[in-house]
């Protein structure tokens, strides 16, 4: 990252500041732009939350947060300037009279005003309509929005209706922290700053695509909100349709929000339904049971503290999902994601075709298809595997698969990768809409999404299990087994 001079000065307000994605993750984002000297000198963070604290106390909740999740020693000079900055506000989210409060805290000054919603959905509007009634809404001033964005399309029709009638689009940001990571950025440059895949990224050439990502936690004490969401509206609606849109996309006109944006919208709208009719061929899904993760035996689903034991929720999910356009007939993109898995995964890889005669059968008899790996998790980078000759003086040509391998901590000295959310907390200040999610393509992603989880319902089967510590149930294998491939793992 460079330092910027094209940022104005801004008052970012952090709504349930004290909360658990505050201090594990904005609040470190905010103190790496601090390292980097990315934020305005004349900015301020305005913590707001239900609590009672002073300054001094609020000030020693960001320091122990930073001390918690930041992995490397703390630059000091950079925690005394973010220090600086803090302001704390106590405030009740739903009592209009609490943000003139607010109004206070914030009257000082002209400054754009960043306002970060790190609370339940289900509160948005009473901040939105509480901001309003103090008059600390102008044109000029930005909201973030954090997932999940509902949990159908008509709950986040709701949502996002009651945040559109004081903030318009432009000023909207929607946050899918996958588009903030290095490895799902640079999809765009792989695809079109490379000739190599620019032209042999299409039907023609590529065989299918899988992408997963697998997790090795359970549901850490979250069980009132995982069990009505489960993977589905966790993962799959967002994450991976935001990938998997990155991947399939049309080339846009430039890197504008608009563009790219409208490219995006594009693919998920030609996903092919998945409905009643097919869902038993198109996804599997699953809810972990006892299991062992490094040898160590962890409960199941139904067993974890809390549990609600008829549940059928999912905790894995695979999808077979396919794009009716003229670039993907016939490509299938295969899905899988899932909680208690044997690691913490995430990867795309990219089979392409298998060339069509084969010269080197004496020293191969079948030569496997290339392929390309971009790993977004752990150890960011990207792997291309291709065939190369041995070396020796043998008459005979031996050849065998080697891998190009650019990790990313190796390819750039050790360089830190950047956290999603420092990037995406540098575009909100910069104004940049990019790498955030449109209301289409929210709404189109739950459209399909709501399609998959009423077939669900209708079958009224439930899910299948599988062991902790395993990549899922045996059905998933039979889902890209039946068109003779296999998951990668």
């Amino acid at each position: 990252m460079k330092t910027t001079d094209y940022q104005t000065a801004s008052e970012i307000v952090i709504f349930g500041a004290l909360g658990d994605l505050s201090r594990r993750k904005l609040l470190p984002a905010l103190y790496q732009l601090e390292v980097c000297n990315l934020i305005h000198k004349d900015s301020r963070i305005v913590g707001a939350a239900r609590q009672e604290h002073s300054l001094d106390e609020f000030k020693e909740i960001v320091l122990e947060s930073l001390q918690s999740f930041v992995k490397e020693e703390l630059n000091q000079e950079a925690v005394d300037r973010l220090i600086q900055r803090l302001v704390y506000q106590q405030l009740d989210f739903k009592n209009k009279v609490s943000f003139g409060n607010l109004y206070q805290a914030l009257v000082n000054g002209n400054k754009t005003r960043v306002y970060y919603f790190s609370t339940p959905p289900a509160i948005y509007g009473d901040i939105c309509h509480g901001l309003n009634d103090a008059s600390l809404i102008t044109d000029a001033d930005r909201v973030v929005m954090e997932k999940p964005i509902g949990h159908s399309l008509e709950s986040s029709k709701v949502i996002n209706d009651q945040v559109a009638e004081f903030f318009k689009e432009e000023q909207t940001y929607r946050i899918d922290h996958y588009l903030g990571k290095e490895t799902v950025l640079n999809l765009m440059v792989l695809r079109f700053a490379n000739s190599l895949f620019t032209n042999n990224w299409d039907r023609n050439s590529i065989d299918h695509v899988q992408i997963t990502v697998a997790e090795s936690v359970g549901i850490e004490g979250r069980w009132g909100f995982y069990d009505e969401a489960g993977q589905m509206r966790d993962m799959v609606q967002n994450h991976l349709l935001q990938i998997l849109s990155l991947l399939a996309m049309e080339p846009p006109a430039d890197l504008s929000a608009m563009s790219v944006r409208d490219e995006k919208l594009k693919v998920v709208k030609a996903l092919r339904p998945i409905n009643r009719d097919n869902i038993k061929e198109k996804t599997v899904r699953g809810q972990y049971a006892d299991g062992f993760l490094n040898g160590v035996a962890v409960p199941g689903y139904l067993n974890e503290e809390g549990a609600n034991q008829a549940s059928k929720t999912e905790t894995f999910v695979a999808i077979k999902a396919e794009i009716d356009n003229w670039r993907w007939k016939d490509v299938p993109f295969y899905l899988r994601t899932g909680k208690r898995m044997p690691i913490k995964h995430s990867e795309i890889v990219v089979h392409f075709k298998q060339q069509p005669h084969n010269i080197f059968k004496e020293s191969y008899s079948e030569l496997p298809a290339n392929k390309l790996t971009i790993r977004l998790q752990p150890d960011e980078g990207v792997e291309l595997q291709m065939m190369n000759k041995i070396p020796g003086i043998a008459s005979q040509m031996n050849i065998q698969e080697n891998k190009l391998d650019l990790s990313f901590s190796e390819t750039y000295n050790n360089e830190r990768v950047v956290d999603a959310y420092e990037r995406l907390m540098l575009e909100v200040l910069n104004g940049n809409q990019s790498l955030f999610v449109s209301r289409d393509e929210v709404e189109a992603a739950w459209l399909w999404a709501d399609s998959i989880i009423d077939a669900w319902q209708g079958t009224n089967e439930e899910p299948k299990p599988y062991a902790a510590g395993s990549w899922g149930p045996v059905s998933s294998i039979s889902l890209i087994a039946r068109d003779d491939r296999q998951w990668v793992e």
